[in-house]
Formats: structure tokens, C-alpha cells, sequence
């Protein structure tokens, strides 16, 4: 997610960079930090913490400029059906800055699977080739589409699938869509309105999601784009991903929770973006807590585990610009989980924004060992 020059605005008259600056931002920019935050209604943290390892950029100049991807965020990553990972990138340009250079949303990024992600990520390619085309064709700052936001990939056979927001201003999500690859994402098919951006109270708008192969669902975690919305959750059998009518909310009623139910809220907080999986049997949740300025992430047992009271680690905070430390960063958001992490080494893409220069707009990795 990002800025533009032509700062643009939501029908409510939200900025861009008001909008990043929501949830905690602003605190941590302007030096005063997480002292004093509660955990309210989110899990107990856990007693020992793991150790975090900033181990630096993997776009900017210089490392990712070559495919004309000098300025982005997110990078959500996925392993394609012939053995490769392909990252996902929001709002992209190709010069320095935001708002400099050639507009383009979502992109992707193939990195060396075989490479030991300790050493850091390493990309190969660009979706489009010598030059990182945008996904699909449409354009930016028209009526009524003003950019088009991943939110999570998910591999599924021989086919990857794209959850994307469609915004008509920014953070007012008008609709969601699935894109389709069955090329390894070489090439991807804009799929029609899955969800209007109202669907579920404005809850299933930004989404992540996690195939569990013994009973053949997609779980689905699912919020508004505002960061300050709770989460909710349906499931899907894998074949019928595409299908809205398919999709199965989880909530309580009559006393009792259940599948069929009107969708409840099974995780309260202000959440940004989030990423999903099963790790080693361990289902693992990581996503910015707007509501601390903090990349949290929660381990628990199944998908229907009370997540209130499941294991949860803060293991970054947000820190004054001037002021970064290993685990404290400015202005930050995402945080995907990189295939082939376990418990005991987990990488993190992390997302980084000064919305009062333009830059540094980039992602980082991150290392966290020992939640296991």
C-alpha cells in the first residue's frame, strides 16, 4: 500500500498517509513509542520471547531495480506449482520514491528456492521478464478503480490463487476478486466480484488463507482494509475457492459456536494485513497489530482454536525514525510468512514506509528463532 503524489482520497477524506499512520504509527514516528500499550482482548504473549534478526532490504535500488521495481511494499510469497517462490508486490514504481516512476499493482518477484532463506532471499525474475508487468491490465487513478491490492496468494495443485481488493479510493474497498495462474504465475486471469466490499459487515475485504490437506478446506481469515476492524473466519473445500456462494462463516450462535452460523468475530484488535499457515503441524498466524503498532505472531492448534487465549509473540515493535533497533522499526506493516520457514526459524517480509519523504518504501526480512 502506498502514497501518491496526487494525494489521493477516500469518500470519508482519508489520505493515504493518514491512512498508514493509523494504528499506531504516528506514536512510534514521532518517538513516543509502545510504552504503556495493553493487550486487551488479544492473546496473553508468551513468556520467553524468540530472537529477531534484522537481516535487511530484498527490494530497492540496487536489488530489485533491474526489473523496474525500485520502490514497493508487501511481497507476499508463495511456493508455484513447479517449485519456485513467487512474491507478490503491491503498490510499485520504478524510481525512487513514491509516486516516481511507472504506477504498477500487484507485480511479482521469483526468488531461488534452493537458496537457505539464512542467507537471504535471493530473486531470479520478474512476472513479465526483463521488466515487472503489472499482473493484470487495468488503470490507476480511473473511475472508479484507483489501484488494485494483494492480500494473499495460495498455491493449490497446479494452480495459484490471488485474493486482490479493488479500491476506489484508497482504503475504500469496493469488491474483492480472485486472479488464477496455471503457469506458475507467469500469467494470471482477472476473475469477476467475489465479495462486495460491504459483504460481512465490511469484515471480508483484506484476507489470508491456509489449505489444510486432511480435510480438504481452505481456511480463510478475513478483516476490513481500515486497521481497525476485528477478523473472522470461513472455510471453503479447495475446489470451490472461486465460488462465493461456497464460502462457509464460523460463529456463534444459540449458545454455541459453529460452521453455518452468521460469521462472529473470533479475534478482536485492529488487524492489518495477515498471512496464514501451517508450519510443522502448527498453525501460525503473523500480521501488523495496528492497534500496538506491532507484528505479532500467534501459534495454535487447529482453525477453530480460541485464538484468545493461543500462544501469541510480539516480535517487532514500531521505534522513531533515528531510533531503529534490531526488533524496533519505523513505520511498518505486513508481515508474510516465507516458504520453507519451520518454528525454530521463521523469515518475515516486512513492509517499511516514511509517509513524510517517500522513502525508504521497501520490504525487509526478518529472522525470528525460537517460537518453537
Amino acid at each position: 500500500m502506498a502514497d501518491h503524489h496526487r494525494s489521493e482520497h477516500s469518500p470519508a477524506g482519508l489520505s493515504r498517509g493518514a491512512f498508514l499512520r493509523l494504528g499506531g504509527i504516528t506514536a512510534a514516528a514521532t518517538g513516543l513509542g509502545m510504552a504503556g500499550t495493553q493487550l486487551g482482548p488479544l492473546a496473553a504473549p508468551a513468556s520467553a520471547a524468540p530472537s529477531v534478526t534484522r537481516m535487511g532490504e530484498v527490494t530497492g535500488p540496487g536489488i530489485t531495480s533491474d526489473w523496474g521495481v525500485t520502490s514497493t511494499d508487501l511481497g507476499i510469497p508463495a511456493r508455484t506449482p513447479d517449485g519456485r517462490i513467487l512474491a507478490i508486490f503491491g503498490d510499485t514504481w520504478s524510481e525512487q520514491g513514491v509516486g516516481n516512476g511507472d504506477w504498477r499493482s500487484p507485480v511479482g518477484l521469483y526468488a531461488d528456492p534452493q537458496r537457505p532463506l539464512a542467507e537471504g532471499i535471493a530473486w531470479t525474475g520478474a512476472v513479465g521478464g526483463d521488466y515487472a508487468h503489472q499482473l493484470v491490465p487495468y488503470a490507476h487513478d480511473s473511475n472508479p478503480v484507483s489501484t488494485i491490492l494483494p492480500s494473499d496468494v495460495i498455491t493449490l495443485g497446479d494452480t495459484m490463487y490471488l485474493w486482490v481488493m479493488v479500491n476506489h479510493g484508497f482504503g475504500n474497498v469496493a469488491s474483492t476478486e480472485i486472479w488464477t495462474s496455471k503457469d506458475s504465475g507467469e500469467s494470471w486471469q482477472r476473475g469477476g466480484t467475489m465479495f462486495d466490499g460491504a459483504h460481512a459487515g465490511g469484515l471480508m475485504q483484506q484476507a489470508t488463507w491456509t489449505y489444510n490437506h486432511d480435510d480438504d478446506h481452505v481456511y480463510v481469515l478475513t478483516t476490513g482494509f481500515q486497521r481497525d476492524k476485528p477478523i473472522i473466519l470461513h472455510r471453503v473445500f479447495g475446489g470451490a475457492i472461486t465460488d462465493p456462494a461456497a464460502y462457509e462463516p464460523w460463529g456463534f450462535a444459540n449458545g454455541a459456536w459453529g460452521w453455518g452460523n452468521p460469521a462472529t468475530p473470533v479475534l478482536e484488535g485492529s488487524f492489518g494485513e495477515m498471512c496464514w499457515r501451517i508450519i510443522d503441524g502448527t498453525w501460525v498466524l503473523s500480521w501488523f497489530n495496528a492497534g500496538e503498532g506491532t507484528v505479532d505472531v500467534l501459534l495454535h492448534d487447529g482453525p477453530t482454536a480460541n485464538l484468545h487465549t493461543a500462544t501469541r509473540h510480539q516480535v517487532l515493535h514500531n521505534a522513531p525514525w533515528g531510533g531503529e533497533s534490531e526488533t524496533g522499526v519505523s513505520q511498518l506493516y505486513g508481515g508474510y510468512i516465507v516458504p520453507g520457514s519451520t518454528l525454530d526459524d521463521l523469515h518475515l517480509l516486512v513492509s517499511q514506509w516514511n509517509t513524510g519523504t517517500g522513502w525508504p518504501y521497501w520490504t525487509q526480512q526478518f529472522r525470528v528463532r525460537g517460537l518453537a
